[in-house]
């Protein structure tokens, strides 16, 4: 089945990896064994992986100029993904992550952009869901955001969210959401169920990850679970960004066809996820060329 475009909406960082034998403590100065620098970000890895796995892919986001934008640019067309800037920034948004090399564990610390020159009109936003098989968003551009997921609904194309946490400003958005999958730290105000506290502002199906645990589910045929592949303790080299692995790889297969409120594109998209997690960085499995042919024939 052909694939139509995936369409991701959101944050773009510059991630500087470090991996190390523990975090550091107060005041304390360690060497890292390695170092990598690359692009990141929830929406962009999901688009890197959904390029990977053969969808064309649009990238709306805001890089803004210099040094580090070009880096981030060049990086991202160079992989395939067409990028459209809707904004200046003072800067690209850097991501600090540290990776324990025994476990494959990663601490982060990032900083998030404001968008200083307005958002394009909304009716360049709105023509690019045409030939889109899928919408995803991060809520972090949620002007944007909300304009892209109403004209793709207007035409049918499935919109889908990763909720990597709570955000007040994307809270409207969930109206014009078919699915949204929630990592396994996310948390509704004065809520005891974030599942059911998204699923009430209308997505029709609701997920939340754990880990290597199973994805809680909440969609039209009730409550239920999805295995994750299990992945041996031995075998884990780097976690960094396999939740937006898991959830570029989620879009690329509702845009192959698969149904947006059903569980199997999520059970599809935890295996490439789980492959994610043996390689460093975020893409490493997609640069093994053994790996991707087994995983583009499961989701393609």
């Amino acid at each position: 089945m052909t694939t139509r475009t995936v369409v991701c909406c959101g944050l773009t960082t510059l991630d500087i990896t470090q991996v190390v034998t523990s975090p550091p403590t107060a005041n304390e100065k360690i060497v890292a064994s390695d170092v990598r620098v690359a692009v990141g970000g929830p929406a962009a890895n999901a688009a890197l992986t959904a390029a990977a796995l053969g969808s064309h892919t649009v990238l709306v986001t805001a890089l803004g100029t210099g040094p580090l934008a070009d880096l981030a640019r060049s990086e991202l067309t160079g992989c395939g993904v067409q990028v459209l800037d809707i904004g200046t920034i003072d800067a690209l948004p850097v991501s600090t992550v540290l990776v324990t090399a025994s476990t494959g564990e990663r601490a982060v610390v990032s900083t998030n952009y404001s968008v200083a020159r307005p958002l394009p009109a909304s009716a360049e936003l709105e023509q690019i869901p045409d030939g889109a098989g899928c919408v995803l968003v991060d809520g972090h551009l949620p002007e944007a955001s909300l304009a892209l997921c109403a004209a793709a609904r207007a035409r049918l194309v499935p919109t889908v969210m990763d909720g990597g946490s709570y955000k007040p400003a994307a809270v409207d958005l969930l109206a014009e959401l078919d699915a949204v999958l929630l990592s396994e730290h996310f948390t509704w105000p004065g809520a005891s169920d974030a599942i059911a506290a998204v699923a009430a502002h209308g997505p029709e199906l609701v997920g939340q990850s754990s880990g290597a645990g199973p994805i809680r589910v909440l969609g039209p045929r009730g409550c239920g679970e999805v295995l994750v592949p299990a992945v041996p303790t031995v075998e884990v080299v780097d976690t960094l960004g396999a939740g937006d692995v898991l959830h570029g790889a989620w879009a690329h297969a509702i845009a192959t066809g698969g149904d947006v409120t059903g569980t199997d594109v999520l059970r599809s998209a935890a295996e490439v996820a789980s492959l994610s997690v043996r390689y460093p960085g975020a893409l490493g499995w997609a640069r093994e060329k053994q790996s991707l042919p087994r995983v583009t024939g499961r989701l393609g």
